[in-house]
């Protein structure tokens, strides 16, 4: 069905709907099991057999694998059974890493995926003749559904009434200039997706007016649909961090290459049968190569993400938790982000000067001003099992609502006053008319800011009107104004210019909204951390100078500044000023860019909120652009990296402090990995410039590589935010990884693990007189001070402080690499594969206490503060 070459009738009638009623839940249900979700099919993920393909692509693991195979063939020709324990072993071990690795990506995907749908889109629609708020994919062809401006548009759909529509269709066209909508019959069969001006398409944004619409195509028969494979192709992106260990990695693997030629030549000239310290390099090689960096980033940002989400903020983006920790000023909106977002009017002003506070019976005065910003308001409020349901503006409800408290009918009032034309607010303006029939005559009423309307008045006690509202903003009031006037006849196209002009003042409305509880403490954190809270409203300068005060936001000695002041101010006056200004009040989405430019001047990282359609671009200029997941547009929620699901100033700041812990344990399975790393290659290189012995086989260092790296470094990725993150000023954004002496601690940490491995190695071999006894000291110690290692990583802090045991996945993940370590230890069948042998019973005792030697070593550490 084509939609846009039928009438409206005939398109109700096809798609057997109601143009009023809407559909019922029964059939919706029906239709949405005939023609299954709207939703456009996602690129398929990789199998698990292609993701198990990929480990061994990997060019270390390549020449594992030849080695492996040629000492396969060198056991065909010996043809003795315990020749064969080394290559099969060493495929068992590769075999087992490839599927560790899978179990990985797949539990990173499985994140990334629960975190998608949690940001999936909502639609408005009429069911059973009532509006509902629905999962976009529950809709149906023949659903009846609502937009207006920041909408991102669900499906495709017939127009069947609209106001001032406009509609940004480049995602299908390629035209950037939003396109006119009306709801008239287009004769033609074949019109260019671009001409048809009385559809909407899937995936494109109202930037101006409201409509109603039916569905005419769901899921992939919609336009955006037959392009979705063009959609699907879209790469997988890198955060910065990983880019930055994918490179570490790279140089640290051709170290570690160029360390173990050297080992191979050394080898080779010690007399060393040329395979055994050909796997030996190789397997040194792949062991201290750590190729796992990025993929354990991932791991702990998916994991930490999840995390975020449970605290109702919701990352789109990995890289934007890395800079989520760097956040050094926070613009926030000031109504339902510092407030409660639960506006409720209180009281009534009216040009006869009449006051008063709202009830169930307010006088003819104040209730016809209700009644006509009701009229002037797009909001519904409804009853359901004894709650109140407010659907839209929060400012618009709480007019609805006061008429509803003086037993007001509203339906029957919109039939009473037909709305002819409206108007949509914008933050531009600041105001929003409507054209009614009232009578025989045509009546305009506009409503919005009160400093704004009050320029369009022509009549009415103006002075009266502005000295009262400053009044009731004193008393932290959002005041809005109403004004009105009768026109003969209606433009043929209706603009601001045209018809908010010469008004007459009617009155003005005054609601609350408190401030938050949980904002001023999360503004006091915000101080503490270094943090800059800025405020940044559409509203009067005297409200929001009084909410700001209250929460904390506006110091002594701050200064305040509005949308016209700051027009004003040239960019080089507004950046010696920023750092002082912490209210901006009466601002334009302009305003907010400005405003975000500056302070990134001052090498500031900015998170900013938005929730209109005018706020995408301030979004997007910010560092961390958060938008509104109730009040929010579509378009915001889109152009943002970050969706606070309860519009909280507190969300905000509680996704700081995640980000800060998530970078903090991203460091530390770093360090630890790094430093074990270097450690192996320390041990095996030393012993054979001195002892002219490889310290480990190949098989036994691929095994403790494959039980003391990964589970451990994923453990620590999940350990609790330290309580004094939020204590500390904020990361630099280009601060190296290794700051703040990680670096040295890596290096202290890898030449502890060297040392003490190759002692175990010396004392075990000569003291036994046994090369083999050596190495399986070596092994135990080299293996259980790196997991004992793990332990120390978790904090600058003492563990005795924080709770040894406390990170409960860490001791899992501890007991599972003691379990595999002793295994290979003390089962003889095992011991015998990997080529160590059974000790007496005191020298297990001393492996044991040199492998928890780098605790009391890292206690001593960390008491003199060199570790912090």
């Amino acid at each position: 069905m084509k939609g846009y070459n039928q009438s409206v009738d005939d398109v109700i009638l096809n798609l057997k709907t109601d143009a009023k009623m809407g559909l019922s839940s029964i059939e919706a249900e029906k239709r949405l099991k005939t023609y299954g979700p709207n939703q456009l099919e996602k690129a398929k993920n990789k199998s698990n057999l292609n993701k198990f393909v990929d480990q061994f692509k990997d060019a270390m693991i390549i020449i594992l694998l030849i080695a492996a195979a040629i000492s396969f063939g060198i056991a065909l020709q010996e043809k003795e059974v315990s020749a064969f324990f080394e290559p099969l072993l060493i495929l068992f071990i590769v075999v087992l890493n490839a599927i560790m690795g899978v179990f990985q990506e797949n539990k990173a995907e499985k994140s990334l995926e629960a975190l998608m749908s949690l940001s999936s889109p909502h639609a408005r629609v009429i069911r059973d003749n009532q509006e509902k708020i629905i999962d976009a994919k529950d809709l149906v062809i023949g659903d009846l559904i609502k937009v207006e401006a920041g909408d991102l548009i669900p499906a495709d759909a017939r127009i069947i009434a609209a106001s001032s529509l406009k509609s940004e269709e480049s995602a299908l066209t390629g035209e950037s200039v939003p396109v006119d909508k009306n709801a008239n019959l287009i004769d033609a069969d074949d019109v260019a997706i671009g001409d048809r001006f009385n559809m909407l398409y899937c995936g494109c944004c109202i930037t101006y007016g409201t409509a109603l619409a039916i569905i005419t195509h769901t899921g992939m028969e919609t336009e955006m649909g037959k392009i979705a494979k063009l959609l699907n192709r879209e790469e997988e992106t890198k955060t910065p961090l990983q880019q930055k260990l994918a490179e570490l990695g790279r140089l640290l693997g051709i170290l570690a290459v160029v360390i173990c030629i050297i080992i191979f030549i050394i080898g080779l000239l010690d007399g060393i049968s040329w395979i055994e310290i050909f796997m030996t390099s190789v397997s040194l090689a792949v062991s201290a190569i750590p190729e796992g960096l990025p993929v354990i980033v991932t791991i702990v940002l998916s994991i930490g993400v999840g995390k975020m989400a449970k605290h109702n903020a919701i990352v789109k983006k990995l890289p934007a938790v890395e800079t989520l920790g760097s956040t050094s000023v926070i613009c926030s909106d000031k109504t339902g982000t510092l407030t409660q977002n639960k506006m409720t009017l209180v009281k009534a002003f009216t040009d006869q000067q009449i006051l008063e506070d709202i009830h169930e019976q307010n006088c003819p005065e104040i209730l016809e001003l209700l009644k006509y910003g009701t009229l002037c308001s797009n909001g519904s409020v409804t009853q359901q099992n004894d709650e109140t349901i407010h659907i839209g503006d929060p400012t618009e409800t709480s007019i609805i609502a006061a008429t509803l408290k003086n037993h007001i009918d509203i339906d029957q009032l919109h039939q009473q006053y037909p709305r002819i034309y409206e108007l949509p607010f914008d933050s531009d303006r600041k105001l929003m008319s409507v054209i009614i029939k009232k009578d025989d005559q045509f009546l305009v009423i506009t409503k919005g800011a009160c400093d704004e309307l009050l320029k369009k008045c022509q009549y009415g006690n103006l002075h009266e009107a502005m000295l009262k509202a400053e009044e009731l903003s004193q008393n932290a009031l959002r005041v809005i104004a109403v004004a009105y006037k009768y026109i003969d006849e209606i433009p043929t196209h209706p603009t601001c210019e045209t018809i908010e002009t010469n008004l007459t003042f009617m009155g003005l409305v005054g609601m609350i909204d408190p401030p938050r509880d949980e904002a001023k403490i999360a503004v006091a954190t915000c101080l503490k951390a270094g943090i800059k809270p800025v405020m940044i409203t559409g509203d009067h300068i005297i409200t929001a100078s009084a909410i700001a005060k209250e929460l904390g936001i506006l110091q002594p000695g701050d200064e305040t500044m509005t949308g016209h002041q700051l027009a004003l101010l040239s960019d080089e006056q507004l950046d010696q000023k920023v750092q002082n200004i912490s209210v901006y009040a009466r601002v334009s989405p302009e305003d907010k860019i400005r405003v975000v430019k500056a302070w990134q001047r001052q090498n500031a990282v900015v998170s900013m909120t938005g929730d209109g359609v005018n706020d995408a671009p301030a979004l997007k200029a910010s560092d961390i652009g958060c938008a509104m997941g109730i009040t929010g547009t579509d378009v915001a929620k889109s152009a943002a990296d970050l969706t606070l699901m309860d519009d909280n100033f507190a969300t905000i700041v509680e996704a700081v402090k995640e980000g800060r812990g998530i970078y903090q344990n991203i460091r530390k399975a770093i360090g630890y990995l790094l430093g074990t790393n270097i450690g192996e290659i320390l041990v095996v290189f030393t012993s054979m410039l001195i002892f002219k012995q490889a310290p480990l086989l190949s098989m036994q260092l691929l095994w403790i590589n494959l039980v003391t790296d990964s589970l451990p470094a994923i453990a620590l990725g999940m350990e609790a935010i330290e309580d004094e993150v939020m204590d500390m000023p904020p990361r630099h954004k280009n601060e190296s990884i290794f700051a703040h002496r990680l670096g040295l601690r890596i290096a202290i940490q890898g030449l502890l693990f060297g040392g003490l491995s190759l002692f175990a190695f010396y004392y075990g071999k000569t003291s036994l007189n046994s090369v083999k006894a050596g190495r399986t000291l070596c092994f135990m110690v080299l293996a259980l001070s790196q997991v004992f290692q793990s332990y120390n990583m978790r904090s600058h802090k003492s563990l005795f402080k924080i709770g040894i045991l406390s990170n409960t996945m860490l001791n899992k993940a501890a007991l599972i690499s003691f379990l595999l370590v002793a295994a290979v230890l003390f089962i003889p069948p095992l011991s015998m594969i990997f080529g160590l042998t059974q000790l007496p019973i005191q020298y297990y005792s001393i492996g044991l206490l040199l492998s928890m030697s780098p605790i009391l070593f890292d206690e001593v550490l960390k008491a003199i503060k060199i570790i912090q």
